[in-house]
């Protein structure tokens, strides 16, 4: 925030899919709906808040992380470390 006004946010999901060998839990994570006002685009907002939904959703034992990026997104995501899937982005959690 700065001041009331809002500059970035995100949110995250968490949802159980059948367990994988790769995924032996089944609990994944999702994230959306993040957006920075266009005023404080490249300031670093969006990677403090894509920062704070990985971790939330690691201490919450996810090991699983997905989410489906516009082209303005892609970038952020994989410097971050998510690849590329057929419709989705992921990023693998050791």
């Amino acid at each position: 925030m700065d001041g009331n006004r809002f500059i970035g946010a995100g949110g995250v999901s968490f949802f159980q899919v059948m367990p994988t060998y790769h995924n032996p839990s089944g609990n994944k994570a999702y994230i959306m709906n993040m957006y920075t006002d266009p005023e404080y685009r490249r300031k670093g907002i969006a990677i403090r808040v894509l920062d704070r939904l990985v971790k939330d959703s690691k201490r919450r034992g996810i090991t699983a992380i997905s989410l489906e990026a516009t082209d303005m997104g892609r970038p952020l995501y994989e410097k971050y470390g998510f690849v590329a899937m057929d419709h989705e982005m992921e990023l693998p959690v050791p």
